[in-house]
């Protein structure tokens, strides 16, 4: 039991140590976003902010707040598409079973391993010939391209996992197909579902490669791009730069808490079979 309790102690420890230099980059950001400008060339610099200021974060309610606004307006959109999406056809993969449905998710996966600036390439390409550059809506459609085939393959894992016996009691009572997915299947599937909708949210959220890609110089902007020029134009602001960061962090930190629990159980649906 000594050496039991002992080593429970040590890995105790080790957590802690490791947990803390993975958040030292989140705790500085924080630091620096409450540090007055005056003080950002000291060295050494202050590991506490002595003199806390909240300008950087009023910079960010007065030139960051409508970039904020455009992230979340395609953050929602984008989890609404995929989940539309998604879910029907990780139903189909588990339980209607069609032709091929071993060669769609072969090519489900293929397509999570190609690199997100290809596609944005693409993305350009089309966007330009179709006149909808820089388009809330456009940045939906291809931040959905990322989340889309890792929802199928997440709902496929765990709707495998709902007894049979289910839905044909559903089909007996005399719900059709639709119905024992939207009334049966959906609400038993909770866990795949936040799972699904919080990684297509932070994708969306914290997407660069294809905002930066995709715009052509409008308003639509999101905070990334928003972080971006904010950056080119006052280099030297570093205090209102990491407020912007620790307001764009926030979100996701509170929705990554919130969804911990279901998360766990989503992702690893499917691993263990009886």
């Amino acid at each position: 039991m000594t050496s039991r309790v002992l080593r429970s102690r040590r890995n105790t420890v080790i957590g802690i140590v490791l947990t803390a230099v993975m958040l030292f980059p989140v705790y500085w950001m924080i630091n620096v976003s409450l540090t007055p400008q005056q003080d950002m060339r000291k060295s050494p610099p202050d590991l506490l902010p002595l003199h806390p200021t909240f300008t950087g974060y009023r910079a960010v309610l007065d030139d960051q707040l409508p970039y904020l606004w455009v992230s979340l307006l395609i953050g929602l959109g984008t989890v609404t598409l995929t989940l539309v999406l998604s879910a029907p056809a990780g139903y189909a993969l588990a339980k209607l079973r069609p032709r091929g449905a071993g060669l769609l998710g072969l090519l489900l996966l293929i397509a999570q391993m190609v690199p997100g600036i290809v596609m944005a390439m693409g993305f350009y390409g089309i966007f330009l010939n179709l006149g909808i550059m820089n388009t809330w809506w456009g940045l939906v459609v291809a931040d959905s391209t990322i989340a889309v085939p890792f929802g199928v393959m997440i709902f496929a894992a765990f709707m495998s996992g709902i007894p049979d016996e289910l839905l044909s009691a559903a089909k007996v009572d005399g719900a059709n197909l639709w119905r024992t997915f939207t009334a049966i299947v959906l609400p038993v599937s909770r866990n795949a579902v936040v799972t699904v909708s919080l990684f297509s949210f932070l994708w969306a959220w914290s997407d660069f490669v294809f905002a930066n890609t995709l715009d052509a110089g409008g308003d639509m902007r999101p905070i990334t791009l928003g972080i971006y020029k904010y950056i080119g134009n006052n280099n030297q602001e570093w205090n209102a730069i990491m407020a912007t960061a620790v307001i764009a962090s926030i979100p996701a930190a509170v929705l990554l808490v919130l969804a911990q629990r279901y998360v766990a159980a989503g992702v690893t649906a499917g691993a263990v079979k009886d």
